[in-house]
């Protein structure tokens, strides 16, 4: 079963895939070499050629593993508890927002309406950058008007979600065409 983008245990599961894809294919660019070289005694042949060629893509994937090890999932036990305290809001986990100048780990994003608010914990995660970044995004979408705001504590987003539940079920305006569209435009700006 496919983890999809922006449910919890995502980072988890992309860098198992990631990993995965990348031993199978240093693993076929040594099979080349080998059978290259038993087939022809020598190191010069089509296949070596074939195998250098193909450490690119594994390079690349290399790559991607060792850019997304160290960010972690979120606790699926917060991720259960914000689902639980916050259903009728539109959620995003396990995002890892990039710009032109930084990576920032973001946990849990919960949306309502005009309101965005997001839980980092992570210390590289600057809560007023990722908010301007975050802002700066969605207005270049078309999307204006837009509250966002970062939480590097957990009991403080927990609060503003539940708040924000509670307007939602008070106020009852069906967004949720622009809440997706917002959550959309989250996870293309994320790893």
């Amino acid at each position: 079963m496919k983890i999809e983008k922006g449910t919890p245990g995502y980072l988890h599961a992309r860098k198992i895939r990631i990993l995965l894809l990348t031993l199978l294919e240093f693993a076929i660019v040594i099979a080349l070499l080998v059978l290259g070289w038993m087939q022809t005694g020598t190191r010069l042949n089509l296949l070596t050629v074939v195998a250098v060629v193909g450490c690119l893509p594994a390079c690349k994937a290399l790559v991607g593993l060792i850019t997304i090890l160290p960010y972690r999932t979120a606790d699926p036990g917060k991720a259960a508890e914000i689902c639980e305290k916050a259903p009728l809001l539109t959620t995003a986990f396990d995002l890892v927002i990039t710009s032109r100048e930084k990576i920032m780990p973001v946990e849990a994003f919960v949306i309502s309406g005009n309101t965005v608010c997001g839980y980092a914990p992570n210390k590289k995660t600057d809560p007023e950058e990722a908010a301007k970044h975050i802002r700066t995004i969605l207005e270049e979408n078309r999307l204006t008007k837009i509250t966002v705001k970062l939480f590097p504590s957990y009991k403080a987003f927990l609060l503003r979600a539940e708040a924000m539940n509670n307007i939602a079920q008070v106020d009852g305006a069906d967004q949720k065409k622009r809440e997706r569209r917002i959550r959309q435009i989250l996870l293309g700006i994320s790893m």
